[in-house]
């Protein structure tokens, strides 16, 4: 009985070395971090290099799992208590309010918070509390422009800047006609949640949700914008939703084989566009609509596992990604906007250095936003939206008609969570 309890033991503390959950050989703590985007490695492995240096005792293993299978898998691990340490979210409600998470403000005190970008703080804030440390934020939207095609087809860059969309004084569909005749298609208009559908509903005056978070996005001013994007489906001023609904980087691509003019989008594109793109190119505002320009913006942030069995080594990584030091690595290469404000500058400064204007997609905020949404129950609303929409881009499904089953069928997946 003796031998088989030792047994055990060592079993269950090699188990948990080979977990990281207690060390390594080194003896070092083991924390993971979870992010879905493979590209970020590089600047995350150099500042949490930075951080292992200054807490020896300490060691960081990033994870990736791609995004397509991110939020899934993401929920089941939360739920079974096997997440990692840390990991990025942008739809945070259902954890914190089931208490899955750390609380922010109590890890790091409430002073922390002051060094990073409000609109950041204010997505990640939930009931007076703040459930993840604001890692980079996104800017609002804009449009990429392809300076050939322009050209091709007589349109002056700053055409795009004072084009309206709407009934009366529509000067964008004329443009994208323009645009159309050079190239396959002039405009990403398609099922694009934060770059192309809610700038749309939003500069037409409607709401994604209401003060209640149940949806209202069935509205006239919904039915517009949302009618308005359809058109330029079913004219072929856009990407036909077959190709566009279920690849995300369609449109992204499609721009960067200069095979469509205007590609409306956040700056989470730009270093992409900037590596790989072969035609001159630019950036300009977002059209306005009958409510004026209406950008949303959003916050990427890393939240902390409630089920850690590592609560001050935590502490301690968080306090170290949310600092200026920590958070500036981010900003190297123009990759994203760093949430500490006082690093954004780097960020400007880098894209500007080799001639890039990115005032656009700070710009555009300064006027009003819309919500981007949440409440618990959110991710579950989107899966459920999500399908009706893309019947509706494909023609299958009448605008009004997709739009009252989307509520609808968003309203009852919230109600049940």
């Amino acid at each position: 009985m003796l031998l088989a309890i030792v047994l055990s033991v060592v079993l269950l503390i090699a188990a948990a070395l080979w977990l990281g959950r207690i060390g390594n050989e080194s003896g070092r703590t083991v924390l993971h971090m979870r992010i879905w985007d493979q590209s970020f490695v590089p600047a995350y492995r150099a500042s949490l290099d930075a951080f292992e240096r200054a807490n020896p005792d300490l060691e960081v293993r990033i994870t990736v799992v791609p995004w397509a299978s991110y939020q899934q898998k993401l929920r089941l691990d939360v739920a079974g208590g096997t997440a990692d340490d840390v990991f990025w979210t942008n739809l945070y409600e259902d954890y914190a309010d089931t208490g899955r998470l750390l609380d922010i403000g109590r890890l790091l005190g409430f002073d922390a918070a002051r060094a990073w970008d409000p609109s950041a703080v204010s997505q990640y804030t939930r009931h007076g509390h703040l459930w993840a440390v604001p890692q980079f934020v996104d800017g609002g939207t804009a449009v990429y422009y392809n300076r050939d095609l322009l050209s091709a087809a007589h349109v002056d860059p700053a055409e795009l800047s004072t084009a309206r969309w709407g009934p009366g004084a529509d000067t964008f569909e004329p443009l994208l006609r323009r645009l159309a005749a050079v190239s396959p298609w002039a405009f990403n208009a398609g099922n694009d949640f934060q770059s192309i559908e809610l700038p749309f509903l939003g500069s037409a005056g409607g709401r994604l949700q209401g003060p209640d978070e149940q949806f209202v996005f069935d509205s006239p001013q919904g039915a517009e914008a949302f009618g308005y994007l359809v058109r330029l489906i079913t004219d072929r001023l856009a990407p036909s939703a077959a190709d566009t609904n279920g690849n995300t980087d369609f449109a992204r691509n499609t721009f960067l084989q200069g095979k469509l003019a205007l590609f409306q989008s956040g700056t989470f594109n730009l270093a992409t566009i900037a590596q790989q793109a072969k035609f001159r190119w630019g950036v300009a505002m977002i059209p306005q609509g009958p409510a004026g320009r209406v950008s949303t913006d959003n916050a990427i942030g890393v939240s902390a596992s409630a089920a850690t069995r590592h609560p001050d080594a935590v502490r301690r990584l968080l306090a170290w990604l949310g600092s200026a030091v920590g958070n500036r690595y981010l900003a190297r290469d123009g990759a994203s906007i760093p949430a500490v404000v006082t690093e954004q500058q780097e960020y400007r400064d880098f894209w500007s250095h080799r001639g890039i204007d990115v005032a656009p997609f700070f710009d555009v905020l300064r006027g009003p936003r819309i919500a981007s949404g949440g409440g618990s129950g959110f991710p579950a609303a989107l899966d459920a939206i999500n399908p009706i929409l893309s019947e509706m881009y494909l023609g299958r499904t009448p605008v009004l008609q997709a739009l009252s089953r989307a509520v609808a069928a968003g309203n009852a997946a919230m109600s049940t969570q």
